[in-house]
């Protein structure tokens, strides 16, 4: 796997502007912060986001892929404000529970969702090198 850095051009912080990487595609649906039992623990945004970390790891750990196959995420959220306010405690929940890797990564705000007390919605792409 290798991030794609144009020469020039500013580091992204907590994204990677492009990956390149070879072997076995997995893609998650979009992946909601609620528990094992289809209930929403936390009611805010940061902590759904911790939540679809959490449940998109176990997701990927089914076909045997890590935090560190992962190459692409797309976040959808209902509130962009509540999202850069809590980027402090999304960034602390990402470093515990995928540490320093940054995948291609793309956030964008919604009217809303399926699931109607879901504050965020994550597609996660990976891949496992063969």
């Amino acid at each position: 796997m290798k991030a794609l850095l144009p020469p020039g051009w500013p580091r992204p912080k907590g994204y990677a502007n492009g990956i390149s990487a070879r072997g076995r595609l997995i893609v998650t649906a979009g992946v909601v912060g609620w528990d094992e039992r289809e209930r929403f623990v936390a009611t805010d945004l940061a902590g759904q986001f911790r939540q679809v970390i959490v449940n998109t790891l176990a997701i990927l750990g089914e076909d045997g892929a890590g935090p560190e196959h992962i190459v692409r995420m797309t976040c959808y959220v209902t509130d962009l404000d509540a999202y850069r306010a809590g980027l402090a405690e999304i960034g602390a929940a990402w470093r515990e529970l995928i540490g320093r890797h940054f995948p291609a990564m793309a956030v964008v705000g919604v009217a809303g969702l399926v699931e109607p007390a879901a504050l965020v919605e994550v597609e996660t792409m990976a891949v496992v090198p063969e």
